[in-house]
């Protein structure tokens, strides 16, 4: 990085490499075009190549864990207030909560002014008993070590505020919520070609007198999977025609799936299961419903994604969702965990196709108004320069 460049430094920060890849495409590259001279940091990941092919801006490892490792943590403090003394920032700007815990704490004792810490979900808001406590306790260290605190959607600003999280001044949502918004001409009908779409038909084996459900996210207890495919099973008895597509990683790890919802995904012929794809858009043109029933989001790309690309829209009432889907008029929200409330709109849904492509349809205008990829940078952009400036 040059040493006597005119530009402000910016460090960009994630827990792991995942996360620059797919949460923030595009942003590094543009903040670079823009009178910044960016250095990201994350773990290394298989992501890696990728994201400093994409992003065109030098990368650090500094090898943080997602879960809780305190002597792991420790080395990464240290080696991060290293980085920062030697490069001296003008902003330090984090995602994720490790990342965000470990660069915020970092950044204040290096001296760095400006610390900007995005909140994109709070893992606390699906624990209970000491867990809970404790991850309240770090989102408040977090918020306390940073300048400025950015949730990323309307609802998880209330959240923060109602628990007393954080100081209402620090607060702040870029444009109307969103970390990276949506990218509208990737999530579109017309950019898709048609041997990508034929690719995906036969990756599922597709059939125009089949009915796809279609839910995209890691498959673990926190994204609502054991509640879908339960629910999915019920619907099965009375509709031979119906198959459910779920895209996403297993995670062993973290929050690992019941072994009955497993063995159901492993074993029932209507259940297709692909691990992991950078063209969900194709899937999501395939699709006749989109169903997402998160425990817990910050602002869910995915929703913006479906949404984009006119697909109905059935998901559960949490922080972000609310923000981006309204009941009834763009889609249908179901109670978080409520099983027969998801099954009773799945029923609706599939009953009253034209209905759900209307919603489809509101949910399209309000995303393309609000929720551009081009909009939220350049309001960024502009919160970046008020700040260093």
């Amino acid at each position: 990085m040059p040493g006597n460049s005119p530009n402000k430094k910016l460090i960009r920060i994630t827990t792991v490499p995942m996360a620059l890849r797919y949460l923030l495409p595009g942003q590094m590259r543009f903040m670079a075009a823009n009178g910044f001279d960016v250095l990201m940091i994350s773990a290394d990941g298989k992501e890696l190549a990728d994201v400093i092919e994409n992003e065109q801006c030098p990368h650090m490892i500094v090898p943080m864990t997602r879960k809780i490792t305190p002597l792991q943590d420790l080395k990464c403090l240290y080696r991060l207030i290293k980085i920062f003394r030697k490069e001296k920032p003008d902003i330090v700007h984090t995602h994720t909560p490790k990342a965000g815990l470990l660069g915020m704490l970092a950044a204040k004792f290096s001296g760095v002014k400006t610390r900007i810490h995005t909140v994109a979900g709070l893992p606390l808001m699906a624990e209970t008993g000491f867990k809970y406590h404790l991850l309240i306790f770090i989102e408040k260290l977090t918020y306390a070590a940073a300048s400025n605190v950015w949730p990323n959607s309307y609802s998880l600003l209330q959240f923060i505020t109602e628990k007393k999280l954080c100081k209402p001044a620090k607060l702040h949502i870029i444009a109307k919520g969103s970390t990276n918004g949506i990218n509208i001409n990737r999530f579109n009908e017309a950019a898709l070609d048609e041997n990508g779409v034929r690719e995906i038909k036969q990756q599922v084996n597709f059939s125009d007198d089949h009915t796809y459900l279609l839910c995209i996210g890691r498959l673990v207890k926190d994204k609502g999977i054991v509640e879908l495919v339960y629910v999915f099973t019920l619907l099965q008895q009375h509709n031979n025609n119906l198959h459910l597509i779920l895209v996403g990683e297993f995670e062993a790890g973290l929050d690992p799936l019941p072994e009955r919802t497993l063995q159901e995904i492993k074993t029932n012929p209507f259940i297709t299961h692909i691990n992991w794809s950078n063209r969900v858009e194709y899937f999501m043109y395939i699709a006749d419903l989109f169903v997402f029933p998160s425990h817990r989001e910050g602002f869910p790309n995915v929703l913006l994604q479906a949404g984009a690309m006119g697909l109905p829209v059935i998901c559960s009432h949490i922080t972000g969702n609310i923000d981006i889907v309204t009941n009834n008029e763009t889609g249908l929200i179901f109670e978080k965990g409520n099983e027969q409330q998801m099954l009773k709109h799945l029923q609706y849904a599939l009953e009253h196709p034209q209905q759900m492509q209307m919603m489809a349809q509101q949910l399209q205008q309000v995303i393309n108004k609000n929720y551009r990829q081009e909009n939220i940078w350049q309001n960024m952009l502009q919160a970046y320069k008020s700040l260093v400036n």
